[in-house]
């Protein structure tokens, strides 16, 4: 089969459930929650966590933690096109000379950084999102790797990335990303059918995406990504079964499948999907079912939610070998670190601290016109908020929980603190989504498929929630 090829689609392939998981179980967390990608999650961050909280929590850095090496996130907001199912702060223009301005203000920023953490800080991992990333020119691109560079020391072999609208590059602008540095590539396919493509906005013919992925193997970048989404308008379980086959043939080292949240209240452009358009929830169910089967019938590792890999790449290494961990990104094989984040609305983690930086581009450089950092929300955790984001992410990366390990590195008695979680969890152990034993719980190969509501029973903030609408579905 090639991008080109008809795909024969047997009828039973579109009726697919997951083994083991029942209809009752599927009603019963067909609800919305958080997806972990910290904790507390960014809704709970507040206006009382300023700059000079965040200049704080450099400080403290550069006493005690300087050694360690950091992660960077480059927020980079513009597309030249709207895609209608898009929830990413971002700025759709084609103006090309914005981003030029835009660099000007990332180097203030950069700079800002070095003065209050030192020069010279390493860091091993490095992602460049959006927005597309690739809005900017290579001339662009170079310059902002070399404001980078400048100011931190990249470690060999670490994890350096970037997201790829297939619309913008050829292989010649892939090489040119080799040469800056970047060993990782993430393409944002989404889905090849082409009714699914017109009704979100973004057509990009499967051929295209099928010689970039070839180009990149050529060019040797050690992992590419593609990103798909389930849920979306004019899907049904038989188109998305294609767009699946292409992508088992198309054979990237790594898949991140989402499911779509429609929420229009909260992103604008959703308001142009029509909700009649939209797949039934079962429809859903069946086309997540069938990427799971598809995937690791073809060889991938199910490493967890929304992610599957190669089993000779990085991510499912970590995974077996228990390495794996989770940031803003989803998962990660780099060690838990400090992650600076750079540009408009872009969320960082420094010590026990998550901050965010204004969400418009106006604010973004009013902040840095007065030589500010432009961080205007974010959270200082507590004690008991380390405590859960300890045993969240051990529950989303590792799917086990050694209670010992938590008691050590936190002095409490875990039965005692978690008593009522303990106590609801016996639900999900009744159908066989977790196994409870003395010292430890274990997440079962069914309760991965749900390890969000796993996770969500230890969620302080949820417990109380009564406005879960704003999260995406679990399932």
């Amino acid at each position: 089969m090639t991008a080109n090829n008809t795909v024969q689609i047997a009828p039973e392939s579109t009726k697919s459930i997951m083994p083991g998981v029942t209809a009752e179980m599927l009603q019963k967390y067909d609800v919305s929650g958080p997806r972990y990608t910290s904790y507390p999650t960014a809704d709970r961050f507040v206006e009382a966590f300023t700059e000079e909280s965040y200049k704080l929590a450099l400080a403290q850095r550069r006493l005690v933690g300087a050694a360690l090496p950091l992660s960077i996130y480059v927020h980079i907001p513009f597309c030249e096109s709207l895609c209608f199912f898009c929830a990413c702060n971002k700025i759709v223009t084609k103006h090309h000379e914005r981003s030029v301005e835009y660099l000007r203000y990332l180097s203030r920023e950069i700079d800002l950084h070095v003065e209050h953490l030192g020069a010279g800080q390493t860091i091993s991992q490095l992602h460049l999102g959006g927005g597309s990333p690739t809005f900017f020119s290579d001339a662009e691109l170079s310059k902002l790797m070399a404001m980078l560079k400048r100011s931190f020391v990249f470690t060999p072999g670490g994890e350096y990335s970037i997201e790829v609208d297939p619309r913008t590059v050829d292989e010649q602008r892939l090489k040119h990303l080799a040469e800056l540095g970047f060993n990782r590539l993430s393409f944002g396919v989404q889905d090849f059918d082409p009714e699914v493509q017109k009704a979100v906005h973004r057509i990009q013919p499967a051929e295209q995406v099928f010689s970039l992925v070839e180009a990149a193997r050529r060019l040797n970048f050690e992992s590419v990504n593609v990103d798909l989404i389930y849920g979306l308008p004019m899907q049904t379980p038989l188109s998305f079964a294609r767009t699946l086959a292409q992508v088992v043939e198309l054979r990237p080292n790594r898949i991140a499948l989402y499911g779509y949240a429609h929420l229009p209240e909260r992103f604008k452009p959703q308001r142009r999907i029509s909700e009649y358009e939209l797949p039934a929830a079962q429809d859903k169910i069946t086309m997540l079912s069938n990427a799971l089967t598809a995937f690791i019938e073809a060889g991938y590792v199910y490493v967890g939610m929304d992610h599957f890999a190669l089993p000779d790449d990085d991510l499912a290494i970590a995974k077996r070998q228990g390495r794996l961990h989770r940031n803003f990104q989803g998962y990660s094989t780099q060690p838990d670190c400090d992650l600076i984040s750079l540009g408009v609305s872009a969320i960082g983690r420094v010590g026990a601290t998550y901050s965010q930086n204004a969400k418009t581009i106006e604010e973004y450089y009013d902040y840095l016109n007065q030589g500010r950092f432009p961080v205007v929300r974010g959270l200082a955790l507590s004690r008991d908020d380390l405590v859960r984001r300890a045993v969240i992410m051990a529950i989303m990366c590792q799917g086990e929980l050694q209670y010992e390990a938590i008691e050590l590195a936190y002095m409490i008695d875990f039965k005692s603190y978690f008593a009522s979680e303990l106590e609801a969890l016996k639900v999900q152990e009744n159908i066989g989504m977790v196994t409870l034993n003395n010292d430890s719980l274990q997440v079962t190969d069914i309760g991965w498929f749900f390890v969000r509501a796993v996770a969500m029973l230890f969620d302080r903030y949820l417990q109380t929630d009564r406005n879960r609408a704003r999260f995406s579905k679990i399932i």
